[in-house]
């Protein structure tokens, strides 16, 4: 136990999700990973033992515990080998939810955030585009406000839960002209005319149901609007900081599992008479992994705690993200490799590992746009600041 950062009773918690997992979860993930769709009975046992509201107020079913219980949350996800089980949980309950929170009046909180917590409904947040990615700036949907209602038109892509959740937080443009400074968020009801979904065949993350989702002259009541209208750039961008850090969390996760699981290999396979364990090479490259991934976690924690004690932490978080996600992606590699032909069959748990591995330099914003990101605030001297 890091006693920096956790108590004892973080540690009866990690406990208690992992036991959660091992009985309601592990036992379903092969069949969900073929399926590409996660039974809605899991999410309702999730929201009964109040993991979707660590994070959130009392006031609407929630626990509202410190940020390290989230660290725990998504670490115990990382390591029952699917990223896609992992990805549709903390996409509900840390990019849906949180703009919800932060976001929501109280009676769209009432309505969408405390079904959200207690697992009876599930969200989705709707950012990307086909033709925009990681330029939020540059997104093509459209809100024209006519009367009571804004009329929603254009697609977004690569939405985690985007198929089968029961609400959308959605971006699009309500001034256009203004570029992203005529951006705003609206949550949106799945069954509101005009929205069709696209399931999308993965590589990696195969249990989650990843949508490209269109939306022709959909009608959104005024209300649905969240926060102020065209703020919604600024609020995009607040919240990128925390799912950066979520996935550099994720990211030292899996290398941790994956190390595990090769040295028990090694202690197991033999080879020229002894062990693989024992071989030097092998050693030393496990040596390096394991110096990597805790320099990453280390680090991790440290900007959880900045973020715990309210500190605005995009540059951080952005570089948890690159360098956490970097590193499991070679680690899971290695990993692969020290099983030799093994690492290859699907019956063994890197191959998956490895594909799943390979989404976390690409969601979240790209390394590339995340080196830039970096490039603009230690050499142009840009600060980023929250929304007021």
């Amino acid at each position: 136990m890091n006693s920096t950062y956790f108590t004892e009773e973080h540690e009866f918690f990690r406990k208690s999700f992992q036991d959660f997992l091992k009985k309601e979860v592990v036992p379903h993930i092969e069949t969900w990973e073929e399926t590409g769709t996660i039974d809605r009975s899991v999410w309702k046992k999730m929201g009964e033992m109040g993991y979707f509201g660590i994070s959130y107020p009392e006031t609407y079913g929630g626990l509202d515990l410190d940020i390290f219980y989230m660290v725990i949350f998504l670490e115990e996800l990382q390591k029952i080998n699917s990223g896609g089980f992992a990805a549709a949980m903390w996409a509900h309950a840390y990019l849906a939810m949180t703009h919800l929170n932060k976001e929501g009046n109280e009676k769209q909180k009432k309505k969408y955030l405390s079904p959200s917590i207690s697992g009876e409904m599930i969200g989705c947040l709707c950012i990307t585009e086909p033709f925009g990615g990681s330029d939020v700036s540059g997104m093509r949907s459209t809100a024209v406000k006519e009367g009571d209602h804004y009329i929603l038109n254009g697609s977004k892509t690569f939405i985690t839960n985007g198929v089968y959740s029961d609400y959308l937080i959605v971006a699009a443009k309500t001034k256009p002209e203004l570029g992203n400074k005529g951006i705003s968020i609206f949550v949106v009801d799945r069954e509101a005319d005009g929205i069709t979904s696209t399931k999308l065949d993965k590589l990696g993350w195969r249990a989650s149901d990843t949508g490209e989702i269109a939306f022709d002259n959909v009608k959104i009541p005024v209300e649905n609007l969240m926060g102020e209208e065209n703020q919604g750039f600024a609020y995009i961008m607040q919240h990128f900081a925390l799912e950066r850090l979520i996935m550099g969390i994720n990211a030292h996760a899996r290398s941790e599992w994956a190390i595990e699981y090769a040295i028990g290999y090694m202690k197991e396979r033999s080879a020229f008479g002894k062990t693989i364990d024992k071989f030097q090479a092998l050693r030393h490259k496990v040596a390096q992994m394991s110096a990597e991934t805790e320099v990453c976690k280390t680090f991790n924690y440290a900007v959880a705690q900045q973020m715990k004690e309210g500190n605005y932490v995009v540059k951080e978080a952005t570089m948890s993200k690159l360098i956490s996600t970097k590193v499991a992606d070679e680690v899971a590699y290695d990993c692969l490799q020290l099983l030799g032909g093994y690492g290859y069959m699907e019956e063994y748990p890197m191959a998956r590992l490895l594909r799943d591995s390979r989404l976390g330099p690409i969601g979240g914003g790209t390394s590339e746009i995340l080196r830039e990101i970096i490039a603009k605030m230690v050499i142009d001297g840009k600060e980023y600041k929250p929304a007021t």
